[in-house]
């Protein structure tokens, strides 16, 4: 690679033009530099510039032999990036800079017409719009075989009954694969917002240039048909102002990580000794440098606490835009390094999870002993009081709480006492009632949409793969 002349101190900055005749201060070349963290945006920025130069030859505004250095030229730059031998300079500021001093090096005063028309303004909203659109398109499919291996797992544990919970009691039996398909239905809402972020930011801000849009006959529709964008934006102050498809993405992928917390919360518990529902092999466990018999979910764990990353980076968003008159203020550079850090930590939980749901091995025996304890047929009971008795349920809900105490005073299930000690509480009730009383009658009966049934949920199975179906 040839030498490379860099701007800065005495000597100015080649790249700000003639308006300064001193360059910046040291701390201010610090602080102004994103080319440690916008690098990554390389490939967004080379075919955004690809795009422009098409555009500048097809409107005559540069020569066709200029348009053919220029592309020439960029498809080098982009071939040094990705071979290591590019050298990235501080004092070039940003990707912007880097890229377009090396083209100038490499063709000559030609690169320098690639500018024309743009400004870094437009020339950066639209590449992370472009990164943004690329890591949608990364994260969707990951969701998608999450979901998968959900549904997998759902089917084999269609009617493994386990303990269904609220406040983190046992409340009613539910089956495994009831509980999986929960998780499957809130990623695919992830989805969806995935793609709602997509479809809302799939228009290209090229063409607005600094802010106010270009006096050269420049054809925007052409640069937003030949980068996949439905269209130009509307409006050039909003154009290179707009980061709303930066907090939107980052907000869907809050909520993403808020439902990854949930499972690895639950996948910790499940792991606990107290719970023993399933275990994970050593692939996603570590151990403990002291405790040798010690297996912990930190997988799990990492995914858990990873969703303050990514929420911590929404706020910080927010709180970057919240105060910002139009148009572009020095401020959205720090739109990056938060956008890149969360876009990383999602996609790193979401692979995550997906292997852990395919290595977790479920304890069917312990599961279904946690779901009979507690009088988690309780409900069952009160509703037969009702089908088959015409109590009201608020009578038939105190008949049951008089019969549980009873069965508690006992230390027996509900099944355990005689009918003779039930007639005491409720004279009508019948042999029939034990008919109730199991936690596979309990699951088996719930068939209403959208419940715990074993049919229902291999239902659900099927019905799943359609709808969430690649």
């Amino acid at each position: 690679m040839a030498a490379r002349k860099q701007g800065g101190g005495k000597a100015g900055n080649r790249m700000w033009g003639g308006r300064y005749k001193m360059g910046p201060a040291e701390i201010m070349e610090k602080i102004n530099a994103s080319i440690g963290f916008d690098k990554r945006l390389y490939a967004q920025d080379i075919a955004g510039s690809l795009a422009h130069c098409d555009m500048l030859v097809a409107r005559k505004i540069i020569t066709a032999a200029d348009g053919r250095a220029i592309k020439r030229g960029l498809k080098q730059v982009k071939a040094e990036i990705e071979s290591g031998r590019f050298k990235f300079s501080t004092k070039l500021e940003d990707i912007h800079l880097n890229v377009e001093s090396r083209l100038t090096e490499i063709i000559g005063p030609a690169g320098g017409r690639l500018h024309t028309a743009r400004s870094r303004n437009d020339q950066v909203a639209l590449d992370v719009r472009l990164w943004v659109r690329d890591t949608i398109d990364r994260v969707e499919p990951m969701l998608a075989d999450l979901q998968a291996a959900l549904i997998d797992r759902a089917q084999e544990h269609a009617a493994t009954i386990m303990p269904g919970f609220t406040h983190l009691q046992t409340a009613q039996p539910i089956t495994f694969g009831h509980h999986l398909l929960a998780y499957v239905e809130m990623f695919g809402r992830d989805r969806g917002r995935l793609a709602d972020c997509r479809a809302r930011l799939n228009v290209s801000p090229l063409g607005a240039a600094a802010l106010a849009g270009s006096p050269h006959p420049i054809d925007p529709r052409k640069t937003a048909r030949a980068l996949g964008f439905d269209g130009p934006m509307a409006n050039s102050l909003d154009a290179v102002s707009d980061r709303d498809y930066v907090v939107e993405f980052v907000a869907a992928a809050s909520l993403t990580a808020v439902h990854l917390s949930r499972l690895s919360e639950e996948i910790v518990i499940w792991c606990s000794a107290p719970f023993r529902f399933i275990s994970l092999s050593d692939a996603f466990t570590t151990g403990s440098s002291i405790m040798p018999q010690k297996r912990n979910p930190d997988a799990a764990e990492l995914a858990r606490g990873k969703v303050g990353r990514i929420v911590g980076a929404f706020v910080a968003l927010c709180t970057m835009m919240k105060g910002l008159p139009l148009t572009y203020g020095k401020d959205m550079q720090e739109d990056k390094e938060p956008l890149f850090d969360a876009a990383d930590s999602l996609e790193l939980c979401v692979a995550a999870m997906a292997g852990m749901v395919r290595d977790l091995k479920a304890n069917p025996e312990r599961m279904r002993a946690v779901a009979a304890a507690d009088y988690s047929v309780a409900t069952d009971l009160a509703d037969w009081l009702v089908r088959k008795l015409g109590l009201p349920f608020r009578q038939a809900h105190h008949v049951t709480g008089a019969l549980v105490a009873m069965a508690a005073e006992k230390d027996v299930p509900l099944d355990g006492l005689t009918l003779q000690q039930m007639r005491t509480i409720e004279p009508k009730i019948t042999r029939d009632v034990f008919k109730v009383l199991t936690v596979e009658a309990s699951v088996a009966a719930r068939k209403s949409l959208g419940g715990t049934a074993p049919a229902n949920v291999a239902r659900a199975v099927a019905d799943a793969r359609k709808r969430f179906a690649r």
